[in-house]
């Protein structure tokens, strides 16, 4: 071996050594790709399964009873009987279902006279895949009655059912009007954790972190001064977010500025505390991005609801996607721009989010002053 190989394989020894005594890149390089893959893999979904109808219908008779069953047959479709509309469209309103059926009281009269008779389909605009899905998944199923019902009764062609659809708080099913608001909740995530994790872990590299923690300052008034500059912040941008998605994106925007602030306050209050403690445990600044970015932008981007529907998800990667407040900002932002004010659906997650909040804040408490002693 040469002068020239012998330092090649020094540096490379030096370098070895170096990445072993490092776990940050053992985490890049071994557990990032599996978590990736295992988001990729079993998250992100175009299907949707046991989608929750309505069914509303006063009628009951044979006819309407075996639609009935055939809506239950399909492992598509969960229904849901209704015998009135208005509370149909309530829980439609409030995301307990997906999409309601209608049918008319003289449905089954018009079917056995060989009439046309009309089945309407509902759907939420605010889930565009799961409408478009929805529509093809309820026209097979009443396309497949038809024949069955046809066959069944000795005619050769389907008798005449006509299927209207009626789309609801999007009726042009345009997916930027979908996407805008969960955009919104991933920006503001990133920047309200990538930014004080990234700053408050500078702080701890330098030391100046320390030399404040010398001081009769109590960690929690700490976290506090430290939090309201950040939180104005973070309002702000989420502001330019608001005015970006009405004026240049033309969103529609449906409920009110108040209701707006409350439930952006609450979760930029929970992202600042993510990075706060993000910036406690690492204290460095690569590991404080890396963390920061693993932990935000990519479950927000595919466990929040903002691009892939939940929905489609398996059991498991749904009861996941409950840990992450993002989650519960997209469904209320998606309804403020789309429906408006849903204080019934707002107020369970707003209990969620700041559940989540205390949690992270109570944990960057405790651990503050062990890390220092």
């Amino acid at each position: 071996m040469n002068k020239q190989q012998r330092r090649l394989w020094a540096l490379m020894k030096k370098e070895t050594v170096q990445i072993w005594r490092d776990p940050s890149c053992i985490l890049i390089t071994l557990v990032l790709p599996m978590i990736l893959l295992f988001i990729f893999g079993f998250g992100l979904s175009l299907d949707s399964k046991h989608v929750k109808i309505a069914f509303v219908t006063e009628e009951h008779s044979p006819v309407v009873g075996s639609l009935w069953y055939s809506f239950q047959a399909s492992e598509y479709i969960d229904p849901i009987y209704y015998a009135h509309f208005r509370k149909a469209e309530e829980d439609l309103a409030n995301n307990r279902i997906m999409g309601i059926i209608v049918l008319k009281n003289n449905f089954a009269k018009q079917f056995l006279a060989f009439e046309r008779c009309e089945i309407q389909l509902i759907t939420d605009g605010n889930e565009t895949n799961t409408a478009t899905i929805l529509h093809n998944y309820v026209t097979g199923i009443v396309s497949q009655w038809q024949r069955q019902q046809s066959r069944d009764r000795g005619f050769e062609i389907p008798l005449p059912v006509d299927l209207r659809q009626r789309i609801l708080f999007n009726p042009e099913l345009k997916s930027r009007h979908a996407l805008i608001p969960g955009s919104i909740a991933i920006i503001t995530a990133i920047i309200g954790t990538l930014l004080p994790s990234l700053i408050v872990a500078r702080e701890w590299e330098r030391g100046t972190m320390e030399t404040m923690l010398t001081t009769p300052i109590r960690p929690k008034d700490m976290i506090l001064g430290k939090l309201i500059p950040y939180y104005i912040l973070g309002i702000l941008s989420t502001g330019v977010c608001l005015l970006f998605a009405i004026f240049l994106f033309r969103t529609p925007f449906r409920g009110s500025l108040g209701a707006m602030f409350l439930v952006s306050t609450v979760f930029i209050l929970a992202s600042l505390a993510l990075g706060f403690l993000i910036s406690t445990l690492t204290k460095n600044q690569f590991q404080a991005s890396i963390l920061a970015f693993t932990l935000t932008f990519l479950p927000n981007t595919t466990l929040s609801g903002a691009i892939f529907e939940i929905n489609s998800m398996p059991l498991p990667i749904r009861m996941l996607t409950h840990i992450f407040p993002a989650r519960y900002y997209v469904t209320c932002l998606q309804t403020i721009f789309m429906t408006g004010d849903v204080w019934l659906l707002f107020l369970p997650n707003l209990v969620v989010i700041t559940l989540i909040a205390l949690i992270l804040f109570t944990a960057t408490i405790v651990k503050t002053p062990k890390r220092l002693q």
